[in-house]
This record gives structure tokens, C-alpha cells and sequence, in this order.
């Protein structure tokens, strides 16, 4: 009767690699130890599975892997930042260089949000388009909210082409109404804005095209 041992059925795989020499085998084979003993060889032979630490498999320390928590300086997350105002103005191209150069003599910079609505007030308060209005109270809402801040700017610009879709007139012709026009509708919003917010400070204001500005009382 003849007995296979588990070693002899891959002696001809394990007797084809370079690694293990035939002197090596004879030594092993004649220590015994069955499958061990194959195991064995095949770990001398470079067959079989690497431990955990050269494969790269199994759980890293998580300071190492980075799982958990980062700190709040590594996320960016802290206290939410603040701005001073939000400053209503024309979507006019002519004056956008100029508005941020009036609100940077003023010392804002960086410290206002900014919506831009075409025709500004009157853009806000027009039922011509009426999503308009409550773009602009949404806005109001989260510059309040999310960056708590103390006053609105209110900016309108003369010779306005919203003004000009909007009222059907070209009020530029006549510098005098043209800036009771824009004062009417100023102090409308400025109104509603007071009557919903009334801890908010208010200015209103008219850019010129050369980019002075002038106090809407």
C-alpha cells in the first residue's frame, strides 16, 4: 500500500524554483512535518502570504491613516466671520470699478456683502419683476443671519437704464427729477427695510458716472 505524503505531491513545483536548492529540500524533507513542513518551504521559497506589516493590509493606528476628528484649525471650521454691511447696487458695467473704489475709501473692504439687482432700489421694490424683490430680501435675510450685520447701503446710479425699462422714462434729461425719482424709491425700500429690521442702520445713496456720490436725505 502506498502512502502519498502532502510534501511529495508538490516536491516537482517547489524542485523548479531557484531559491530553493535541491541540498535545502533534502534538509527539510528530512525533518518532516508534513504540511508544516511545505508551508515552510513554500515561506523560503517566497510562495504563499506575506504578514500584514509588507502587505500594507490590516488597521493602520488612525493618527497614522488619518480617520477621526481633525482639528478645528486642520478643517477650517470655527466661528463664522462677520461683515459690517450689505450694499444694494446697479448691475450698470459702467460703475462696478467705481463702486468697489468708493467702498474701499470707506474702509470696507472685505467687510460687506454685496447684492446687485438692476435698477438697485428700485429693482428691489419693482412688481415688473417680481422675483427681484424677493432676491433681495433673501439676501438681507442670510447677510443678517450668517454674517451679522449693522447697516444697509442703498445705491442707485444716475442715468439708469432700469430706470428707463422699468418707469418708461428717460429721467436723465432733467438732473433735478432724476434724483427726486431715485429719492422716491430709496426711501420706499429704505422704509420697508426699517419696518422689518429696525436695529439696521440705513444710508441711501446716488453714484454720479464719474463715480462721486451723493446722500440721499
Amino acid at each position: 500500500m502506498t502512502t502519498h505524503h502532502p510534501l511529495f505531491t508538490d516536491c516537482h513545483s517547489l524542485s523548479h524554483d531557484s531559491s530553493l536548492t535541491r541540498r535545502r529540500f533534502i534538509q527539510l524533507a528530512a525533518l518532516g512535518g508534513g504540511a508544516a513542513l511545505l508551508q515552510l518551504a513554500r515561506a523560503e521559497t517566497g510562495h504563499g502570504a506575506a504578514p500584514a506589516a509588507e502587505t500594507g493590509h490590516g488597521a493602520a493606528p488612525a493618527t497614522k491613516a488619518g480617520h477621526g476628528a481633525a482639528p478645528a484649525a486642520e478643517t477650517g471650521h470655527g466661528a463664522a466671520h462677520t461683515a459690517e454691511a450689505l450694499l444694494l447696487s446697479c448691475m450698470d458695467y459702467r460703475l462696478i470699478d467705481d463702486i468697489a473704489k468708493y467702498m474701499d475709501s470707506r474702509g470696507l473692504t472685505d467687510q460687506y456683502d454685496h447684492v446687485i439687482l438692476a435698477g438697485a432700489a428700485l429693482g428691489a421694490l419693482t412688481k415688473s419683476f417680481k422675483d427681484w424683490n424677493k432676491t433681495f430680501w433673501d439676501h438681507l435675510t442670510v447677510a443678517i443671519d450668517l454674517h451679522q450685520i449693522n447697516s444697509v447701503i442703498l445705491m442707485d446710479h444716475r442715468d439708469c437704464g432700469a430706470y428707463k425699462v422699468i418707469l418708461k422714462a428717460d429721467f436723465a434729461k432733467d438732473p433735478l427729477l432724476e434724483e427726486r425719482v431715485h429719492g422716491k424709491h430709496l426711501r420706499e425700500l429704505a422704509q420697508a427695510i426699517r419696518k422689518r429690521y429696525p436695529k439696521l442702520e440705513i444710508e441711501m445713496l446716488l453714484m454720479n458716472l464719474d463715480g462721486t456720490v451723493q446722500t440721499i436725505s
